[in-house]
Formats: C-alpha cells, structure tokens, sequence
C-alpha cells in the first residue's frame, strides 16, 4: 500500500511542480501588495506565504489548499500596526508580530480544542457581510494608492470620502511621480478586469497579476535600455525590498503583551484567521475533484504553527486563502505538495529577483488589490443575497455597516444577533428555540447495506447544525441518503446552503443525498438556500414555491407521462378505508403523481394515543384494480404488529411456499380467496423484489416501504414495483 502511494506521488510530482509555480506566480504580486496595505513591509507578505506553503505542507490536514497572507486580515493588521503604537508605523509593526505570535498559539490550542466545528456557527450571511466589508476597507485604502496617493489615512468611511479630492489631484497634478503612479494604477486595474476576456490560450497561461508584474518590470527596462532615461516614478513610490533579506527581517516587540489592546488584536487577528481559513477549507474541499475531506482541527494546528514561525521571522499572519487554492486546483493539483512547491519558487524568485521586484510601482499593486476588494464588495453580491431573502439582506447590510463602522469582531457578533432575533420574529416563537437549543434533533438510522436515513426535529439553524453535520460527516460519500425535516418546523439559509454543499458532495463520489419534509415548509422567496418555516395552514400552500424534490417528483411524473399535482387540500377519501388507517387520522395529503389508475403521493396523518399523539409523513402508492380482488394485508414478518392487536385476522401461510410464509405476514378476511389470489408468479415476484407493505380493500391496492417519505429514487424504485405488480394482476385475470 506504501509503495502504490509512494508511485501515485511520484507519478503526480510533475504536475503538482507546475501548479505549484503558477500559484507562485499570483502569490508573489499578492504578498507584497497584502502587506503594504496593512502598511507592512512588503517582504513580510511573501515571507508569510513561503513559511505558511513550506509549514501547512508537512503539518496541514488539507490536499488542495494554498496558504498565505489573507484578504480578510489586512483592516485588522492595519488597525493594529497604526494603532497599537500611537502612530509609529516601525513599533506598531513590531508590535503586531508579537500579537500574530501570540494569535498563532491560539490557533494551535483552537486545533487541539477540535474547534474546527467554530464555522458551523456563524450564519452565512454574516459571513458574506463581514467579507463585504472587508472589501470595501481594501478598496477604500488601495484605491488612493492605486492613483498615486500614498498619504491618504483614516477610517474607511473618511477614506471613500476622500476618493473624489484623490481622482481631481490625479487628472489636475504637476507631479510626473504621482500622475505616472496613477497611470500604471489604472493599467494595472485594466489588465484585472480584461485578462479573462481575452480567450489566447498562451496568454491565460499567465495570471492577471504576473501579468501586472511583466508590465511593471517591462516598462522599467523600456526607460532604462530603450529610452536612456530614469525609471519616470521616484523610488518612493516603488516597492522596497531590502538588499540582504536574511540580516533585515524584523522581530517581534512583546512589551505591550499585557495591555488590552493589543489583548483585542490577538483576538481580531484569531477570529478572522479561523473564520477565513475553515471557509476557505470548506469552499476548497467542494473544488477538490476528489472530494477529499480536510482535517480542519489539523489545519488550525498547521496554521498556529506557521502563523508563529512567520510572525517570529517578521511576517504576516497565515492562512488558507480560497483565490489561490482554486487556482491550485484548476491546475490540477493533487496533493499537499504544491503547496510546498509554490512556496520554494517563492523564495527563489525572493532571492534571484530581488532587482525586478523593486522595479515594481506600488500603485501596480494596490491595483490587484483594489479589484480583490471590488469582488468581495460587488454590488451583485448584495443582489444575490437579496433573492435568497429579504431576511438575509437585513443580516447582510446590518453586517457589513456594523463591521465598516466598528471593527470586524463587533460586526460579525452583531450579525449572529440580528440573524437569531430575525428568527425568532419570523417563528413567532421564542420558546421553539430556548426550548429545544441544547436538546439532541438529529437522529440517524441504517436502512440496509448502503442506505441511512436522518431525521431532523424541532428547528436547525447555523446554532445547531453542527449536530446535523456531525451525524452526515459519519456516512461514506459513496452511499445513499434521506434527510427528512418534515418534523422540523424551520430551517434557516445557512443549514440550505450546506445540505446543497453536501448533495454536492455525495453525487461526486456516486453516492446520493436527498432532502424529504419540506414540502409544508413556506419560504419567502424560491431560491433554494431560502429560509423555511412550517405552515400549519395547508390551504396557504398553493402559494409556496416548490421544493427540489418537487421538482423532481414533478419531472418523474412526465417522464412516465403522468400528471403531478403538488397541493391538494382535502384528503384522500379513496385510502381511508384501508386496514392500516383504521387507527390512524389522515390529516393532508399532497405531491400527486396520477394516472388512469394510479396515484403515488405524500400522506400526512397521526398515531397514538390522544395525549401523546404523533404526526407522521409517509409516501404511498395507490393502484385501483379493475376485477374484484380479496382483502388482505401483507407485511414483512414483525415489522406492522397492528394487524394482529387490531384485527382477529391470522397469518395464512400458503401451501408448497414455506419461505414465502416465513418471511411475510398475510392476513385477510376470506382466506380461501386470499389463497387463489395469490399464485406462484405473485409469489415468486414478491419474494424476488424489495419488501413492501401492500394492502387490499377489494377495489384497490396500498403500498408503501416505510412509515416516512420516500426520496426521488425510492419513489421511482416503488413505481416501477407497483406497475409491475399491477400487471401481474391483469396477466391473472385476463387468462382466468
């Protein structure tokens, strides 16, 4: 087994080098931009990304993953380094190095707590608003940069303020080093936004930001050997890099280790690293063609430990950063060893280029920067997150105004306060919450060799979803699942967002995962990751979107040339004089696939004693025959003993068929009728085919698998029975 692991890596080496020294190529422009706009020196950005490629590769849990400098941590390193030493950019860097040691040994003791589950907890949209502002605190900070401006300070809002007094200095100034900084800005932005629309397959071979650097470095030797001239821009509006990197790098300064603010930036700096590096760990799982499960609890350790190492040695926080990981897998990256590969060329280019780099302008930079922010910020973003829910939107504008204007730990915290508060007011029922919060929802059963089946009660939402999660992450990828909410009264749009993330993942391995129940549950919109809540009015429903199983149910309708129906508020009088609902009140029923003499649909009804009454949603199928046939109930042996406590019937066992009447209870009130009905082809069919509880009230037949909704594939499985059963029926008839 070694060895075949030690081929298949060998084997894969070449393509891992290559992706490996593509990701280099964009982390390179990326590190030392990252780093300036947190107003580090730009080495600390690629010094981040070499320690975290070298440390996350023989340490890390994930196959795929790129680690380095991250987006989301360059408001709070800006905060710290500006702030932690009253304005003394060189100590308050110092500082911030001595706060990334310490939010690195956090990190470590976060793994080894196993609270990679922490991601569960922040509802999505939070998540998605917090990433919005941290956009807009990139872009609002870069974009002076990006048009020359390199003293423009202040918060995000007095820096937007300020954007327009930043574009009238740029077309009006007399300043060659400032106009020609805004110059490379701009082209350097173009190249961002056009790179993908260009369709030359040898020019998509290179990133949009290497492209930046060849530009920036290209236009510098233009002047130097064709032109004869000075490079146009002074060296301060360049990128320094010092001569002898390994006698320069900065170390950390521990004396305010006491003191609450820098107490706070060790907090910012755990929390945004965890919550960026679980997502992205999550996100880049979905990506990996494998479908390979990270160790998320090992992960954390790997980046503590990085995280430590690259702080000690003057460097930025690490992360796994979702932009470069996909390029990693887009190259077709199959282990941990690009990760490893992107950081080497990293420090080769660090040591064999160290020229060309400075060559670099850092309006160049700030202008990939400017266009990550514009991504994370979008206005269509904000529309996306509309259609989902109005709901969502006032999470996602109340997240990002909070984080804009505070910090990002009060934003992310006042976002799970608005989205918990949001559902209690669309429940209307505060106690659904504080009742149920620490009880066990979720229960899981085997059904079968490859089968499970997941119920889910009271409500799941980002509070509780890790006990969903727990329960989903013990099933191999490659078998088949139900997840049936029909007894949960609402589920929120993070739990939506991850059981899609999930069915994802089951189909990639040829597995299958269904969602059952929510076809009672209402949601404001049809987007499927919408909000749901339980209406108890069946008569509303006309109005609520269809489900994905809907969906479904209703493509398998017209494939067999059916007719679907998905509501329908009265019950189904034809069913209830059936034996198995003799103690049982059918309460709805709904989702009709209807033929001639057909009909498969959901059933709601209720059982037990009145005061422990309990609703139940099955799925059945009804056949009407066209000759008299006797009554009688046929069950596994064992599984429905109402038959025996309701009824004086007794099992009739069939002669010359011992195993038949081993296996399966048969009970009706004309024996000698049940007998002839039952011929050695019935018998023969129903012992060569799944097991299902069929029942007979003369004019028709009832049959269903088992006392919960079926998914898409069981009800396909249970038509194709039930017509082949019918048939049998008629061939009976027609030659008698």
């Amino acid at each position: 087994m070694s060895s075949k692991i030690s081929n298949t890596f060998t084997s894969t080496l070449p393509q891992n080098m290559f992706s490996g020294f593509v990701v280099s190529l964009i982390a390179l422009p990326l590190g030392l931009g990252l780093a300036m706009a947190s107003e580090a020196p730009p080495i600390s950005g690629v010094i981040a990304a070499i320690v975290g490629g070298i440390v996350a590769s023989i340490f890390g849990g994930s196959k795929v993953t790129i680690t380095g400098p991250g987006n989301g941590l360059v408001v709070v390193l800006l905060t710290a380094i500006t702030t932690l030493a009253d304005g003394d950019l060189q100590l308050g860097y110092m500082y911030t190095l001595a706060a990334i040691v310490f939010a690195g040994a956090t990190m470590i003791l976060l793994g080894f707590l196993r609270l990679g589950i922490l991601s569960d907890f922040f509802p999505s949209t939070a998540i998605q608003g917090m990433l919005a502002a941290i956009g807009v605190g990139i872009f609002a900070k870069q974009i002076h940069v990006m048009f020359g401006n390199t003293n423009q300070k202040g918060g995000i809002v007095e820096l937007l303020k300020e954007l327009p007094w930043t574009l009238y200095d740029f077309v009006t100034t007399n300043d060659h080093n400032f106009f020609y900084a805004g110059i490379v800005g701009l082209i350097s932005l173009c190249i961002m936004v056009f790179h993908a629309k260009i369709r030359n397959k040898y020019f998509q071979l290179i990133p949009a930001p290497m492209w930046i650097v060849v530009f920036a470095v290209g236009m510098s030797y233009f002047y130097q050997l064709v032109l004869k001239q000075d490079h146009p821009i002074d060296e301060a509006w360049l990128v320094r890099i010092p001569e002898d990197i390994f006698s320069s790098l900065a170390f950390p300064d521990f004396g305010i280790i006491y003191q609450f603010k820098f107490i706070a930036v060790v907090i910012s700096i755990t929390l945004i690293a965890s919550i960026e590096s679980l997502l992205s760990i999550k996100a880049v799982d979905q990506l990996d063609p494998l479908k390979r499960r990270s160790n998320a609890n090992k992960d954390l350790k790997a980046l503590g430990f990085a995280t430590i190492i690259s702080g000690l040695l003057g460097g930025l926080n690490v992360v796994t950063v979702i932009a470069r990981s996909s390029v990693n897998v887009n190259n077709k990256a199959t282990n941990k060893s690009a990760n490893f590969f992107h950081a080497i060329f990293l420090l080769a280019f660090l040591l064999l280029f160290q020229t060309q780099l400075q060559m670099i302008p850092v309006s160049a930079l700030a202008a990939i920067l400017v266009y990550t922010g514009y991504k994370l910020a979008a206005p269509s973003n904000l529309l996306a997150v509309s259609h989902v829910g109005k709901d969502q939107l006032i999470v996602f504008i109340i997240t990002l105004l909070t984080t804009i204007l505070t910090s990002l730990i009060l934003g992310i915290l006042v976002g799970i306060v608005t989205t918990f508060l949001l559902h209690l007011i669309i429940n209307k029922d505060v106690f659904l919450f504080f009742r149920n919060i620490f009880k066990q929802n979720v229960l899981m059963f085997k059904e079968g060799e490859t089968s499970y089946y997941v119920s889910v009660k009271n409500f799941s939402s980002f509070v509780n979803f890790y006990r969903l999660k727990n329960q989903l992450n013990l099933i191999p990828e490659t078998e088949n699942v139900v997840v049936d909410f029909s007894r949960c009264r609402f589920v929120d749009n993070t739990v939506m967002e991850n059981m899609n993330t999930y069915l994802e993942k089951f189909e990639a391995k040829n597995g299958s995962l269904e969602v059952v129940g929510l076809d009672l549950h209402g949601s404001e919109t049809s987007h499927p990751f919408a909000s749901r809540r339980i209406s108890h009015k069946p008569k509303q429903s006309k109005s609520l979107s269809l489900t994905r199983r809907q969906t479904n149910l209703e493509s398998i309708a017209n494939d067999f040339g059916w007719k679907y129906i998905p509501y329908k508020e009265e019950s189904l009088a034809l069913i209830s004089d059936f034996t198995y609902f003799n103690t049982r009140q059918i309460q709805a029923t709904k989702n009709f696939l209807i033929n001639q003499n057909d009909t498969v649909f959901d059933v709601v009804f209720t059982e037990g004693a009145f005061i422990a009454l309990q609703q139940i949603r099955a799925t059945m199928f009804y056949i009407k025959v066209e000759h008299k046939i006797p009554e009688f109930t046929l069950d596994k042996e064992g599984v429905f003993e109402f038959v025996k406590q309701y009824t004086e019937f007794s099992d009739i066992d069939i002669p010359g068929h011992p195993d038949f009447s081993k296996r399966f209870y048969l009970s009706g009130t004309d024996e000698s009728g049940v007998l002839s009905f039952f011929t050695d082809d019935i018998i023969l069919f129903l012992e060569s085919n799944d097991y299902y509880h069929i029942e007979s009230n003369k004019k028709g037949l009832l049959l269903f698998k088992k006392e919960r909704l079926a998914s898409v594939k069981e009800v396909k499985a249970m038509i194709d029975f039930g017509l082949r059963f019918e048939k049998l029926i008629k061939d009976k008839y027609a030659r008698a």
